[in-house]
């Protein structure tokens, strides 16, 4: 005897089992792992299905997290830094746990306040080769390393370069009580050029700084903001 065809119909939204909230198609969400000391996985709810007795199931696509991926965890990869990828998946619709919220990396780090449920995201993954979109991205500091918010960073006034304070061997209240920094290429060259300036002026241009009432004005310090 054959058996009777499932009727499926798609769905919008659901509500998350045992609460109160609801989660709808395009939502990222928290899904529970199958290991009970790992964190709730993250994917984003492409589409909805509900048969006839109710049980949803969710079309999903997964964000990985560094260490997830081939390459694994790197300095520069923030704590609450995922990979969309190219890993699609249909789940139980029980398995979610709640929302949270993919940010991108433009929004993210503008965030005053970051929660628990906040990430984000600047890379797109791809699960078989590993590889990511887009391949390349900017450069900061001598180290030559891309951007992690968690991290502070210093402003040259000069090159307007960023850098870690940890790589010019200051400490970040050394940084915090800076009136400006140049960083090691701007430095010497500002001094040096002052130093050549200072010889060409001779006493005219002393008298004239000597006239000018009150102090010469000074530049802000500029800082990446965690």
């Amino acid at each position: 005897m054959a058996k009777p065809r499932v009727v499926k119909r798609q769905v919008d939204s659901c509500p998350v089992k045992g609460t109160a909230k609801v989660v709808k198609v395009g939502d990222a969400v928290l899904m529970r792992a199958s290991d009970p000391g790992k964190p709730p996985y993250v994917a984003k709810i492409e589409r909805m299905e509900a048969d006839t007795k109710n049980n949803v199931k969710v079309h999903v696509r997964w964000y990985y997290r560094p260490e997830e991926s081939l390459r694994g965890r790197r300095p520069f990869h923030g704590a609450k830094e995922l990979f969309l990828s190219d890993h699609y998946d249909i789940q139980s619709a029980d398995t979610i746990e709640g929302k949270c919220v993919v940010h991108t990396f433009k929004n993210y780090i503008k965030l005053e306040t970051v929660g628990a449920e906040d990430y984000f995201c600047r890379f797109e993954y791809q699960a078989i080769s590993g590889g990511f979109i887009p391949d390349r991205v900017a450069v900061y500091c001598m180290c030559e390393m891309p951007y992690n918010p968690d991290d502070v960073m210093v402003q040259c006034e000069a090159c307007k370069d960023w850098f870690h304070p940890m790589c010019m061997r200051l400490s970040i209240e050394q940084v915090e009580n800076m009136e400006t920094f140049y960083c090691p290429d701007c430095g010497p060259q500002l001094q040096d050029k002052k130093s050549k300036s200072s010889l060409k002026r001779n006493g005219v241009e002393d008298v004239k700084e000597e006239s000018k009432q009150g102090e010469p004005k000074q530049e802000e310090r500029k800082r990446r903001k965690r």
